[in-house]
């Protein structure tokens, strides 16, 4: 199992740019996907993004497809998230997660996640 440490969260204004990393640590010797979601206040968490262990196979949202990236660093053992073009229902915590299999980040079945990062967006 990893542990993951998110991190790079705070308040922005609507249109602009923030970046999101998650760090691993523990068993990061072990291939996982990684991802992220989000929860806004009152609602459920949902999925964001997702890429597979190599960093080849980025998933995203529909909601923010075009607007945000992730990327990985494997030597890094960090996922990044790129968030451009933020609006205010892009506002919440935001999550790390990971697991072996990509289907179960995507679907909020990892087994590791984070403590998450506060995002607000300031219109």
């Amino acid at each position: 199992q990893v542990q993951l440490v998110e991190s790079g969260g705070g308040l922005v204004q609507a249109g602009g740019p923030l970046r999101l990393s998650c760090a691993a640590s523990g068993r990061t010797s072990d291939t996982y996907a990684m991802g992220w979601f989000r929860q806004a206040p009152g609602k459920e968490r949902e999925f964001v993004a997702a890429i597979n262990w190599s960093g080849s196979i980025p998933h995203y949202d529909d909601s923010v497809k075009g607007r945000f990236n992730i990327s990985r660093d494997s030597a890094k053992n960090t996922v990044y998230l790129q968030m451009n073009s933020l609006k205010s229902e892009d506002t919440g915590i935001y999550y790390c997660a990971a697991d072996g299999a990509i289907d179960l980040v995507m679907t909020g079945l990892a087994y590791s996640w984070g403590q998450g990062t506060q995002v607000t967006v300031s219109s």
